[in-house]
């Protein structure tokens, strides 16, 4: 097992967000949290990502601590700083080789000159394809990611899910929300936060 949630409650402020939420994450599995908006999608990543603390319950990853990426909704990219030079401080920061932010932006087919511009001069979908590229720069067995799939177009959405199958091929696992739905060929488990949604 990868990721074991037991009995994880969740609130906003004064208001309950999710009560009692249970998860169990296996090596090759993709676990797509459904919801309406506001439901608590976002805030339980966070939580699962440990950048925000649960009300209660425990969160146990095998093993302990257990490397893992975390892409949020936004791209959290220096918008002064090309897409090269936000992946190298990212290298920088997290003892990688920063040679090896050069083939992530290839990888995720960003054109040479677009990975020089500075970020904010790029387009959504070059910005989103910048925060994919993290992925690629050190192996990790859990992938968190906030709706991955926005601003891609149809060769961006193809890449993203060639990225999540050789992951899951790998024995990694993904918990994540996406608005689009996936492509079939990969192995989605899906999770309905109603299901554990606080009622007023």
């Amino acid at each position: 097992m990868v990721l074991h949630v037991d009995q994880l409650s969740l609130s906003r402020g004064d208001r309950p967000l999710i009560v009692g939420f249970d998860l169990h994450v296996q090596p090759g599995q993709l676990i797509h949290l459904r919801g309406a908006n506001g439901c608590g999608k976002t805030s339980l990543l966070e939580t699962l990502a440990g950048l925000r603390r649960a009300d209660s319950g425990s969160i146990e990853t095998h093993p302990d601590p257990l490397p893992q990426h975390w892409i949020g909704h936004r791209n959290a990219l220096a918008v002064q700083l090309s897409a090269l030079e936000n992946l190298e401080f990212w290298c920088g920061l997290n003892g990688i080789d920063r040679a090896r932010a050069k083939p992530a932006l290839a990888r995720v087919a960003l054109p040479a000159a677009a990975q020089r511009r500075a970020v904010r001069t790029l387009s959504a979908g070059q910005k989103r394809r910048s925060a994919i590229a993290r992925l690629l720069l050190e192996s990790r067995p859990l992938w968190l990611l906030d709706e991955p799939l926005d601003g891609l177009d149809v060769d961006g959405l193809a890449l993203m899910s060639a990225l999540l199958s050789e992951h899951l091929c790998a024995g990694g696992a993904v918990v994540m929300t996406s608005h689009q739905p996936l492509p079939q060929a990969l192995p989605v488990r899906f999770v309905e936060l109603a299901d554990w949604r606080a009622t007023a």
